[in-house]
């Protein structure tokens, strides 16, 4: 494996354990800011809009610079954006910090998808990106769980400090490994970047990564208080469930990599969107069984990354001329989706219904995704991908 790759998973290991993180520690952090979980749940929400505003920003800010400074810089904000939310003193404050930890998302996955295709060459484009995307799935088996561990014990600021210090050492391995490279910017400017968001097909991909995830989202960002107070799982088991839901992340993201690559992303993501439908309709009914509730959480989270490198890839090959827009608007699209199922998950609860139906609007929205998908695989599933 090329050490440029390793550097690539190292900073969206740091990003996940910041975005992810926070599914953990939702209850430590309302009980120690005295809040509800729906208003911690917003924290949540509040990361997913920074990737919103910070992805398009540093395209437009940096779209001509160097691919590796580009990185460099955006590693410093993610350590700084962390550390700050880790002393924070009070919720306004942590949740502005959450925004600005968000900011650096979006555009590093942007520019590192480019860095990541590149360095692989065509053909092998989708395992490259898988292999990047895999950081944050290590994140959600080892470094969430360590770090909901860690909040159980000492206190809920120890994750952020975590991947603030975490985000030091990315950038130190992308100063090492990350070769120099050429901009990507269009000979027609900054303009030139947009000019692809003219064609249907990558809206189809955008509009499909936003209600996709944002369904997942609807019950995953609530999935602590669903084990613990519907599934009967204890507080501390809840390291061992984030450990599984992970684990289905890390499997579901290398799997579809390869399959991608052999077979086509946009018929990988298909299926996989299609099983997350059924996946979160079942966990309306079948919460309150633990073990159940716990095979269906981690299907869901298998299906999440099982979609992620597919569309990362289908992006790149449907963004001539603005590749690190499109790739910077994949994490856009998915985050709108996280802001929008933290928030809408989060609506049945606060009108007192069971933490289970939060997968309720989540159905909804990942049938969304799953048409987009089939109308994409129907409109420009058989086209020639293009060489990255």
């Amino acid at each position: 494996m090329k050490k440029c790759l390793v550097a690539l998973a190292f900073g969206t290991l740091g990003l996940g354990m910041s975005e992810f993180g926070m599914m953990g520690i939702l209850t430590f952090v309302a009980s120690g800011l005295h809040v509800s979980i729906p208003q911690a749940g917003h924290l949540v929400s509040a990361y997913a809009l920074g990737v919103c505003v910070g992805a398009p920003l540093t395209v437009a800010v940096a779209h001509t610079r160097p691919l590796k400074q580009i990185l460099l810089a955006l590693a410093g904000l993610m350590v700084a954006g962390n550390l700050c939310a880790a002393f924070a003193p009070n919720y306004g404050v942590l949740l502005a910090m959450r925004f600005v930890s968000g900011l650096p998302h979006g555009a590093y996955f942007g520019v590192g998808s480019i860095v990541a295709a590149r360095v692989a060459g065509p053909g092998r484009s989708a395992q490259a990106v898988a292999v990047m995307i895999a950081g944050m799935t290590v994140a959600n088996l080892f470094g969430v769980p360590l770090g909901t561990l860690v909040s159980h014990l000492l206190s809920w600021r120890a994750l952020f400090c975590i991947a603030g210090v975490w985000g030091a050492v990315t950038a130190f391995f992308l100063w090492r490994w990350v070769p120099w490279m050429e901009p990507v910017a269009d000979s027609r400017g900054l303009k030139g970047q947009f000019a692809f968001l003219r064609n249907r097909a990558p809206w189809l991909i955008i509009l499909a990564t936003m209600f996709g995830n944002g369904g997942i989202f609807c019950m995953y960002s609530y999935v602590s208080p669903l084990m613990i107070r519907v599934a009967g799982f204890s507080p501390e088991a809840m390291t061992l469930v984030i450990l599984l839901a992970g684990l289905g992340m890390f499997v579901g993201n290398l799997v579809s990599g390869g399959l991608s690559d052999r077979y086509t992303p946009e018929r990988v993501a298909r299926f996989a969107q299609g099983i997350a439908v059924v996946a979160l309709a079942l966990i309306l009914f079948l919460a309150a069984n633990r073990w159940a509730a716990l095979t269906l959480t981690v299907v869901c989270t298998t299906m999440l990354f099982a979609v992620s490198s597919p569309q990362q890839v289908l992006i790149l090959e449907n963004a001539p001329g603005g590749q690190m827009l499109g790739a910077a608007l994949i994490q856009v699209a998915f985050n709108l989706g996280n802001a929008l199922g933290a928030y809408c998950g989060g609506l049945p609860i606060e009108y007192g219904l069971g933490y289970e139906y939060s997968a309720l609007p989540g159905v909804g929205f990942a049938l969304l995704g799953f048409v987009m998908l089939t109308l994409f695989v129907r409109r420009y599933g058989r086209r020639r991908p293009q060489t990255v």
